[in-house]
C-alpha cells in the first residue's frame, strides 16, 4: 500500500483491462486522471475516418516506423523498461478527445502492440506507461484486501463507516506484509523451492501472537488473585 500512495495522490489508475465510460466519468468528476488499456478493435477517428486502432498501428509500423520513439521508462519499484511508443491525441466515440499511446517492447516492432488510453492530454508516452505499470500491483492489492483482510466482508451503510473499514483493511494488509513468519510450511508444498513466507504462514504468526498476548494477560489477572468471573468480565464485559 505504501508503494502506491504517491501514485494515488495525483491520479486514479484504472485496473480494468477494458476502459468503462461510467467509471472514467466518476474519476474525471473527482478531478483525477486515469490510464487504461483498450482492446485492439476499438475505433478511433484517424485521417478523416473511423478506423480500428490495431489497423492504425499496422499502418504506422509499415509506413512510419520512426514515429515509435525509443524511451527508457522508470516504472514501479525503480525498475527501468525500454519501450518504443507512439503517442497522439485522438477522438473516440462516447469518450471524446483522449491521448492514445501505442507501445512496443521490441526495437523491430515485431511484438504485439499494447494500446493505452488516458484523459491526461498533456502526458507523454513515458508517464502514461509508467502509470500503467501500477496496474497489476493495484489489482493484486485489491484482490488481497477483499479475500484476506476483510474488505469484502464489510456490511456497512454509512460513508464514514465504509471509509474507516477501508483504512483498517489497508492497515491490516500492511501489517500482514511486514510481519515476521514462524509458521511451518504445508507438507503439500514441500516441492516449492521458495523461501518467501506464504500468506498462510504470516496469518498463523499473527494469530499465534494475538493468542499469546491474551494468555499472558489472563495469567497476570490470575496472579493478581482475580476470579474466573472477574477475568471474563475483563475479556468480555457483560
Amino acid at each position: 500500500m505504501r508503494g502506491y500512495s504517491q501514485c494515488a495522490k495525483s491520479l486514479y489508475h484504472n485496473v480494468k483491462s477494458q476502459v468503462v465510460r461510467s467509471i472514467t466519468q466518476v474519476i474525471e468528476a473527482s478531478k483525477k486522471h486515469w490510464v487504461s488499456e483498450i482492446e485492439c478493435s476499438r475505433n478511433i477517428f484517424w485521417e478523416g475516418k473511423w478506423q480500428r486502432v490495431d489497423g492504425v498501428a499496422q499502418q504506422l509500423k509499415a509506413d512510419h516506423p520512426e514515429s515509435f520513439r525509443h524511451k527508457r521508462v522508470r516504472c514501479r519499484n525503480g525498475k527501468t523498461r525500454e519501450i518504443w511508443a507512439f503517442s497522439k491525441t485522438v477522438r473516440l466515440r462516447k469518450y471524446g478527445r483522449k491521448r492514445l499511446v501505442i507501445v512496443h517492447e521490441t526495437e523491430d516492432l515485431s511484438d504485439s502492440p499494447r494500446f493505452l488510453l488516458t484523459d491526461a492530454l498533456h502526458w507523454d508516452a513515458s508517464r502514461v506507461f509508467a502509470t500503467w505499470s501500477y496496474r497489476w500491483p493495484c489489482e493484486i492489492f485489491h484482490e488481497f484486501s477483499k479475500q484476506l483482510v476483510g474488505f469484502e466482508s464489510a456490511q456497512l451503510r454509512k460513508e464514514e463507516a465504509v471509509k474507516r473499514h477501508f483504512c483498517l483493511s489497508c492497515v491490516a494488509q500492511s501489517i500482514l506484509q511486514d510481519t515476521s513468519c514462524s509458521g511451518r510450511k504445508s507438507e503439500r508444498l514441500k516441492f516449492a523451492q521458495n523461501d518467501e513466507p506464504t500468506v498462510g504462514q504470516k496469518l498463523y504468526s499473527l494469530t499465534r501472537e494475538s493468542v499469546q498476548q491474551l494468555v499472558e494477560f489472563v495469567h497476570v489477572l490470575f496472579n493478581q488473585g482475580q476470579s474466573v468471573e472477574q477475568v471474563m468480565e475483563c475479556i468480555m464485559p457483560g
